[in-house]
């Protein structure tokens, strides 16, 4: 390996850091502030009804759930509007992690339900000019990406 290589694999690995913090950052501030939507059923009403407030889609899956078809068409369905309405899109692993950053309780009771969080919108209403540190950053990275043909960036975010 060059020196070229080991340089760009560090910065590329740094990146990635970089944007990993600043999704989670953009999580927890925009759950805070009520601009997140949680669910795959729950974020498809709403880009029926207002496409325009969405400014970022997750679409999170760990390698176990990599085979689940219905949940690939899903995802395929969601990636093609997104693409149609100029939303970001990142795929995220990482869903314990995922859910440690939202709150979800490590056990669900038999009654308790777990959230859907395999698809995750961000938004920011036409009247508002909310701006978050992370939301560029991820806008950013996501720009970068379609720059070098990667459509649909990923992230892993990692355990603490």
């Amino acid at each position: 390996m060059t020196l070229e290589e080991l340089v760009a694999c560090d910065n590329a690995a740094q990146k990635m850091q970089t944007v990993s913090a600043a999704v989670e950052e953009l999580l927890v501030a925009a759950q805070r502030q009520d601009r997140l939507t949680v669910g795959v059923y729950e974020s498809a009403k709403l880009m029926n009804v207002d496409p325009d407030s969405v400014v970022l889609c997750l679409l999170a899956i760990d390698e176990e759930e990599e085979d689940d078809i219905a949940l690939q068409i899903h995802f395929t369905l969601i990636q093609s509007f997104c693409c149609d309405n100029d939303i970001d899109i990142v795929r995220v692993s990482g869903m314990q992690r995922l859910a440690q950053l939202l709150g979800e309780p490590a056990e669900t009771q038999g009654t308790t339900e777990a959230r859907d969080l395999h698809c995750l919108l961000v938004t920011n209403p036409h009247t508002d000019t909310w701006k978050s540190h992370g939301l560029v950053e991820v806008a950013s990275y996501c720009e970068e990406s379609r720059g070098n043909n990667q459509w649909v960036p990923y992230i892993s975010l990692q355990e603490r």
